[in-house]
């Protein structure tokens, strides 16, 4: 008797990620699984498919993100990652941890359970980031542990506090050893390490790292085994200055990833499909970029169901009409076609709120002889520069110097109302006028704004208090454009569309106090000058920290 199947693909050059290459072959499909990649089989199909003149790929799977970088809910970054190609991610959730906690955990893995994309948990690993932080939230091994019953549970995300690795840490180490119990991996975090220290972190269990900006650091990471996920974000642009690390001999050891990209950023651009467009016009053969797009990021996260298009995997496929440009065509996930996007709307969230009390007085920077530590901005990038400048000083205060383009920066604890106010100087944001301030700025998550006067940066904190979290631009007079974000500061509870649009109207707002339009993204970098463990200059509600000494250091360098 003949066996029927749910469907057959026809025609297509399909990619075999075991030898690199494609080949017109068919795809048997039954169930959800792919049960045939030869082209004739004693098989009936319910469906068939005439897909001659494309191309088959698996479905490729971002190896780290922090999905709130989108900022909207999991169900609606799942519509606009389903659009690309993109069947699967290994998400950090660290950034909703670190403000609310376990609570915040279990409402990212609670809605992403409305989407078909299959959104892997890798349990957040440093909250705080470093024991100093003020953040919302402190996660112990114990606090941890009980999320590894949840099915989307797969491992433990980027360990980034290298001092607790080196000197031991108890709590720490349990962490990395509970992945380890439960068949799961650690994720590292390398940023800055060199040659010994990377050897510290894989000794301690860590097996990969998404940090590499150079070619040469990526290559010392496989040296020191550790999978090396490539990554291009908003920010991070760094798959470019990487890519030349990977050859046919070495390419089992990469794979592609995010790490944070806005909604706006994913709907134009694109995820993962954008990586290996990077990849291919890099000069990397398609067939080896599909690869790291999927079988070895797979790999690396052992998610031994997916990840090629063989017997027995699941079938998560991409039908591109364009190898080399990656122009989707459509997606298949489990067996289905994501032909029309889900009616699903983001879970309501209400654990957390905005507390703070910032007044005029706790943004004063007394200067003594205007010789000045100041955090340098790289475009494209979240290291930042260590600046000493000669800046203004009126009345023994700091004065804009819009000359210089340094402006004051401030950061305000938010989750416990605390007072605590860090004042810096930063280069870079091209201000003319005006403020900007928002809740998203990591790890602590606190508020952050940079502007030209205290006015301006006083009255962008006041809106995003009001709407309990978001982003706000202000001119001399008043708020021009605002971003809200009621899930924990981090996340709109509205559409995927909506927010893109909210994102366009507060890049336009803030285009308008500049001369010029930025050649990167405000928000995203300023976002990340408040996160101590990457190099080299930052500011915390606490003051400004220096990664090279690892401890807070004035702003004042004195005579």
């Amino acid at each position: 008797m003949t066996k029927t199947v749910d469907m057959v693909i026809t025609g297509a050059q399909v990619l075999n990620v075991l030898t690199r290459e494609f080949e017109v072959t068919s795809l048997w499909i039954d169930q959800g699984h792919i049960i045939s990649n030869l082209k004739d089989e004693p098989y009936q199909a319910r469906e068939q498919v005439d897909a001659t003149g494309k191309w088959l790929v698996p479905g490729m799977i971002d190896a780290h993100v922090h999905m709130e970088s989108a900022m909207v809910a999991p169900s609606e970054l799942g519509k606009v990652l389903l659009q690309h190609g993109v069947t699967a991610i290994a998400t950090d959730p660290h950034e909703l941890a670190n403000v609310a906690g376990v609570a915040g955990i279990q409402y990212l893995i609670d809605d992403a359970r409305q989407t078909p994309l299959d959104v892997f948990f890798m349990l957040p690993s440093s909250v705080p980031c470093v024991p100093f932080d003020d953040n919302g939230a402190t996660l112990h091994a114990a606090d941890l542990r009980p999320l590894y019953a949840q099915p989307e549970v797969r491992g433990l995300a980027e360990v980034m506090d290298y001092g607790a690795v080196e000197r031991g840490d108890a709590d720490t180490l349990a962490k990395i050893r509970d992945a380890n119990a439960h068949g799961y991996h650690a994720d590292g975090h390398a940023a800055g390490l060199n040659a010994h220290q990377l050897n510290v972190m894989r000794n301690a269990g860590l097996d990969t790292d998404h940090e590499c900006t150079t070619v040469s650091e990526a290559l010392a990471r496989v040296k020191a085994g550790m999978f090396v996920f490539l990554r291009e974000g908003t920010v991070e642009r760094d798959v470019q200055g990487t890519i030349g690390a990977v050859t046919e001999a070495n390419a089992s050891r990469f794979a592609f990833c995010t790490d944070d990209k806005t909604i706006a950023d994913l709907m134009t651009e694109g995820s993962i499909d954008y990586n290996v467009k990077l990849a291919i016009a890099s000069g990397i053969r398609p067939a080896l970029a599909y690869t790291m797009a999927s079988y070895h990021a797979a790999n690396a996260h052992r998610l031994t169901d997916r990840g090629s298009l063989t017997p027995g995997k699941l079938a998560d496929l991409v039908v591109l009409d364009d190898v080399n440009q990656v122009k989707v065509s459509r997606t298949m996930k489990n067996g289905m076609w994501i032909d029309e996007e889900a009616t699903t709307k983001p879970l309501a969230f209400t654990a957390t709120r905005i507390q703070q009390h910032a007044t005029l007085t706790d943004l004063a920077l007394p200067l003594t002889t205007g010789k000045a530590n100041v955090i340098g901005v790289q475009p494209n990038h979240i290291e930042t520069d260590h600046l000493i400048k000669q800046v203004p000083v009126v009345a023994g205060q700091f004065a804009t110097d819009l000359d210089q383009d340094i402006l004051k920066m401030v950061v305000v604890e938010r989750h416990r109302n605390t007072g605590r106010v860090g004042v810096g100087l930063v280069h870079g944001f091209q201000l003319k006028h005006g403020a900007v301030a928002g809740s998203v700025a990591h790890d602590a998550h606190n508020i952050v704004a940079v502007g030209t006067s205290d006015l301006a940066i006083l009255r962008a904190i006041a809106q995003i208090t009001h709407t309990n979290g978001g982003i706000a631009v202000s001119d001399d007079q008043q708020v021009t454009a605002t971003l809200p974000l009621a899930i924990g500061g981090l996340l709109s509870a509205a559409s995927y569309e909506t927010v893109a649009q909210q994102l366009a109207a507060i890049k336009a707002a803030y285009n308008q106090l500049c001369d010029q339009p930025l050649a990167f993204d405000p928000f995203i970098t300023l976002s990340f000058l408040t996160l101590p463990v990457i190099p080299t200059l930052k500011l915390t509600d606490r003051g400004l920290f220096d990664y090279d000494s690892f401890g807070l250091i004035p702003v004042d360098c004195g005579r």
